[in-house]
C-alpha cells in the first residue's frame, strides 16, 4: 500500500492511495479462510467447502468488503501516524471506479481539513470581573406582589357593572357554524378570565363590557390551520349568557398566602424568595463574566481555521436568523439564506472559540457525566408533557441529539475550569446595573 501526498496547502490536505491488487487479493483470501469454517454448503460438510468455490460463491461481495476495510485502515494509519485530525469527514473518491475491474490496483483520492494546532494559554493571567447583586427588600416585596397576583380571587362586581379586561366571566354558551350547533361549542357556567387568551383569538375581547344578565352574540373566524380540521376557517357565532361578572381581588401578603406556596409563615417566604432572587443573579452574573471571558480568549488566542467549519456555521447562523426575521416560515423548503460579512465574521469567532474550549477541555480531561446527560434530558422532557417516555426514547437513539445536548453541558465545564484559574475580583453592584448588563449581552 502507497499513499503519496498530493497537496499541503495551509490545513488543506489531499492523498492519494494505492491498494495493490495483490494486497487485495490476500485480503480476500484472508477473509474467506475466517470464514470457511462457518460456512455450509450443498454436497459440502460444515467447513470443509473448497477455497475455490468459496471465492466463486462469495467473493465479489468479499471483495467490496475487503476494498472497504483496506481503504478505512489506509485513513486510520494516515492520521494515527500524521497526527491529523480531520475537521469534517473526509472525502474519498475512487479513481476509475466505473472502469475498475477485479485484478486491478485500486487507487483513491482523500481529501480533507486538518484541525490547525491550537497555541497554549496561561489561563492563570487572564483577570476577570465577577459581578455580585443581592437582593434588596424592596425586590423581595416586588417578588411578594407578583406571587400575590397569582394567587389572585375574584368577587362579584357591583349589580349592572360592566365586565372589564382582566375580569372573570362566567357564561352558558352556544357556538354555531352555519346556524348549525358543532360539537364541543357549548358549556354552561364556564369561567372565563378575559385577556387569558384562553379562547380563539377575537372572542375575549368581545366580551369585554358585557354585564350581568346580558345575552352577547360573539362573532369569530376559527384560525386556519385548527385542531379541528372541520373548523378551520370557519366563521363562528357563540351565543353567551352572562350569569355572572367578578373583579380580581389580589391575595394578602401575609401568613396565610405564605403557605399557599409551601412556606411556614411570611418570613420563611421572603428567605425563600431572596435566595431564589439570588440565584437568578448568580445566574446573570455568570452568563456577563462568561462573555467576558470569551472575549479576553478571542483577543489573545490566533490561529488558522477550517474553511469548512467556517462556512458550515455561517449558513447555520444566517439560516437561523433568517428564520428569527421570518417566524411565519416554519419548514427548510425555502431559497438558500446567503451569509453575510458579519455572519462570517460572527462565525469564525464561534469556531475559533469552539477549537479551543474543545482544545482546553481535551487537557484537563473534562468529561460529561451520564448523570449530566440525564438531568438535561429530564429538563429538556419537561417542555413536552405527557410525551416524557418518546422524547427520552428519541434521544437515546439520536446521537446528533445527544451531541446537541453534551454540547453546552461541556462548554460550561471548561468555563467553570478555566474560571478557576484565572484571576477573579467580585465587583458588588444593584441589581439594576445588574440588568443593564445582560440586556447590554442580549443586544450584541
Amino acid at each position: 500500500m502507497q499513499v503519496t501526498e498530493t497537496l499541503n496547502e495551509g490545513l488543506k490536505r489531499g492523498y492519494s492511495i494505492t491498494i495493490t491488487a495483490a494486497e487485495l487479493d490476500a485480503k480476500v483470501n484472508e477473509k474467506l479462510v475466517e470464514a470457511q469454517p462457518e460456512v455450509e454448503m450443498k454436497g459440502f460438510r460444515k467447513g470443509k467447502v473448497p477455497m475455490p468455490l468459496l471465492k466463486k460463491q462469495f467473493g465479489q461481495r468479499i471483495l467490496g468488503e475487503a476494498m472497504q476495510e483496506a481503504v478505512d485502515g489506509a485513513m486510520s494509519d494516515h492520521f494515527e501516524s500524521t497526527g491529523d485530525r480531520p475537521a469534517m469527514q473526509p472525502e474519498v473518491v475512487m479513481v476509475d471506479g466505473e472502469t475498475w475491474k477485479e485484478g486491478d490496483d485500486v487507487n483513491v483520492t482523500m481529501s480533507y481539513e486538518a484541525l490547525p494546532a491550537i497555541p497554549d494559554v496561561d489561563l492563570s493571567k487572564i483577570e476577570l470581573e465577577r459581578l455580585v447583586a443581592k437582593a434588596d427588600d424592596e425586590s423581595v416585596d416586588e417578588a411578594l406582589a407578583n406571587l400575590a397576583e397569582t394567587a389572585q380571587d375574584f368577587k362579584d362586581r357591583k349589580k349592572g357593572s360592566k365586565a372589564k379586561d382582566g375580569d372573570q366571566v362566567t357564561m352558558d354558551f352556544l357556538g354555531k357554524v352555519d346556524d348549525v350547533a358543532f360539537d364541543g361549542g357549548a358549556g354552561e357556567d364556564h369561567p372565563l378570565v378575559l385577556g387569558s387568551n384562553q379562547f380563539i383569538p377575537g372572542f375575549e375581547e368581545q366580551l369585554v363590557g358585557v354585564k350581568v344578565d346580558e345575552v352577547k352574540d360573539v362573532t369569530v373566524t376559527f384560525p386556519d390551520p385548527y385542531q379541528a380540521e372541520h373548523l378551520a376557517g370557519k366563521e363562528a357565532v357563540f351565543t353567551c349568557t352572562i350569569k355572572a361578572v367578578k373583579e380580581p381581588i389580589a391575595a394578602e401578603v401575609n401568613d396565610e398566602l405564605a403557605v399557599k406556596f409551601g412556606a411556614e409563615d411570611l418570613n420563611a417566604l421572603k428567605d425563600q424568595i431572596k435566595e431564589r432572587l439570588e440565584a437568578e443573579y448568580v445566574g446573570a452574573a455568570r452568563a456577563v463574566m462568561k462573555r467576558g471571558l470569551l472575549d479576553k480568549l478571542d483577543d489573545v488566542v490566533s490561529f488558522d481555521l477550517p474553511p469548512s467549519l467556517v462556512t458550515a456555521e455561517a449558513d447555520q447562523i444566517a439560516h437561523q436568523l433568517w428564520h428569527e426575521e421570518n417566524p411565519d416560515v416554519q419548514g427548510h423548503d425555502h431559497d438558500k439564506v446567503e451569509p453575510t460579512e458579519e455572519h462570517t465574521s460572527l462565525a469564525e469567532r464561534r469556531v475559533r472559540l469552539g477549537l479551543l474550549l474543545a482544545e482546553l477541555g481535551q487537557k484537563a480531561e473534562v468529561t460529561v457525566t451520564d448523570a449530566e446527560m440525564t438531568q438535561a434530558m429530564m429538563n429538556q422532557a419537561r417542555q413536552y408533557p405527557g410525551q416524557e417516555r418518546e422524547f427520552f426514547e428519541f434521544v437515546q437513539q439520536n446521537q446528533q441529539m445527544q451531541q446537541q445536548m453534551r454540547a453546552p453541558i461541556f462548554e460550561d465545564k471548561v468555563v467553570d475550569y478555566i474560571v478557576e484559574l484565572a484571576q477573579v475580583t467580585d465587583k458588588d453592584i444593584s441589581k439594576d446595573d445588574l440588568q443593564k448588563a445582560v440586556e447590554a449581552l442580549e443586544d450584541e
